[in-house]
C-alpha cells in the first residue's frame, strides 16, 4: 500500500478543489458507427458536447486486449525500471508531473508518436517487456483506431456538407501528421479516494489541443467533461466502446460551430484506471484556420490563422486549466 505523507496530502487537497456540482451521466450521445445517417448525429453531438461515445466501430477487441495486457506488464514493473523509459521527451515515461509548468496529477503514463517508422523495439528494450509483443500491439492498435478517426472525420464533413470529404481527415492521413498516443495509468489510492468529500484528481481539466482525440479506457470510472453550465458530467465506462473529444484545432477549422470539450479524470480510491488515447493531430507546418466552405456570407472569422507548429508550442507553455485557444481569437471591434 502506497503511504502518503501530509505534506503530499496537502498538496493535493489543494489541486483538487471541485468548482462546480457533479452530475451522473444523462444523454451523452452513443453513435453507431454502422448506421448510414449517423453523420447528422456526430454533427450535433460534437455541436452539443464536443463529445460522443462510438459502437460497431470495427476495431477488434483482440487489438485492444492485446496493447492492454502489454500495457499492465509494464506498469506493473518496479517505479527504477519505468523510469529507464523516461522522461517524457518528446517520448517516454512520466510520473505524477504533467508537462513542464508545475501541473500534477494521481498518474504515470507512457507518450508515444503516432507516426509510422517510430522504433518501438528500441523503446519496449529499454523498459524490459516485450519488443516484438509491445511493437506489435501497438501498431495494430494505431492502424485501427487512425482509420476510425479518419472515417469519423469524413462522416462529419459530409454532415456538414463540405467538400473535399477528406478535408479534415487527409490531415491525419498526411505522413507527417504529428499525431500523440498516449497510455495513462491512474493508479488505485485507498486513502485519497474520496479524502473529507474531495476528490484526487488523476489528470486536471483541460481541452485537448489536436483536431480529435479517441480514448479508450478499462473499465474504471473517472473520466468527466464539463457542459455548458459549467457542471462537471461523470461518463460511465465502456470497456467495448470508444469516447471521441471535439479538440481546439477542429473548433477553429468550423469556426466554432465544434466545441472542444473541457475534461478531467478523477482517480479511483480502490481500482486502477489505464486509458489508451489517439491525439489526432496535423503536421506541424499546416495552417489552422476557420474552412471557408463554411463560413456563411458575411460571417467573420472567430480566429487568427496560426501554424500546428504556432499553437502546439503556445499550448506547451501554458497549463493545463488555461484557456489556449484565447490568445488565438479575434477581439471584437
Amino acid at each position: 500500500m502506497v503511504v502518503l505523507s501530509k505534506p503530499v496530502i496537502e498538496h493535493y487537497n489543494a489541486i483538487n478543489t471541485i468548482k462546480s456540482q457533479t452530475l451522473c451521466l444523462s444523454g451523452i450521445p452513443v453513435i453507431d458507427l454502422s448506421k448510414q445517417d449517423c453523420k447528422y448525429q456526430l454533427v450535433k453531438a460534437c455541436q452539443e458536447f464536443g463529445f460522443f461515445k462510438v459502437i460497431n466501430h470495427g476495431i477488434s477487441n483482440e487489438f485492444i486486449s492485446k496493447l492492454e495486457n502489454e500495457v499492465i506488464k509494464f506498469f506493473s514493473l518496479p517505479l527504477s525500471e519505468k523510469e529507464k523509459a523516461g522522461p517524457p521527451s518528446p517520448f517516454g515515461y512520466g510520473n505524477k508531473k504533467i508537462g513542464p509548468n508545475g501541473d500534477v496529477g494521481w498518474v504515470e503514463y507512457i507518450l508515444l508518436t503516432a507516426n509510422p517508422g517510430f522504433d518501438y523495439v528500441k523503446f519496449a528494450t529499454t523498459f524490459g517487456v516485450s519488443p516484438e509483443d509491445f511493437r506489435s500491439a501497438v501498431n495494430s492498435y494505431i492502424t485501427g483506431v487512425k482509420k476510425m478517426g479518419c472515417e469519423i472525420l469524413e462522416l462529419l464533413a459530409d454532415g456538414l456538407n463540405i467538400e473535399p470529404r477528406n478535408v479534415f481527415s487527409k490531415l491525419v492521413m498526411n505522413e507527417e501528421s504529428d499525431s500523440i498516443f498516449r497510455i495513462n495509468h491512474y493508479p488505485p489510492c485507498p486513502q485519497l479516494g474520496d479524502l473529507n468529500g474531495e476528490n484526487l484528481i488523476g489528470f486536471g481539466e483541460h481541452t485537448d489541443p489536436q483536431i480529435i482525440s479517441i480514448l479508450r479506457s478499462n473499465n474504471t470510472s473517472g473520466l468527466q467533461i464539463s457542459l455548458k453550465d459549467g457542471s462537471w458530467l461523470s461518463i460511465p465506462p465502456d470497456q467495448n466502446s470508444f469516447f471521441v473529444n471535439v479538440g481546439d484545432s477542429l473548433q477553429v477549422m468550423t469556426n466554432g460551430r465544434f466545441k472542444s470539450v473541457r475534461h478531467r479524470v478523477l482517480a479511483n480510491g480502490f481500482r486502477s484506471r489505464v486509458s489508451m488515447i489517439y491525439f489526432a493531430g496535423p503536421p506541424l507546418s499546416e495552417k489552422i484556420a476557420p474552412l471557408p466552405s463554411l463560413m456563411k456570407e458575411e460571417e467573420d472569422s472567430l480566429y487568427k490563422e496560426f501554424t500546428w507548429f504556432e499553437y502546439k508550442r503556445s499550448a506547451y507553455k501554458s497549463r493545463l486549466s488555461d484557456n489556449r485557444l484565447g490568445l488565438f481569437e479575434k477581439i471584437a471591434a
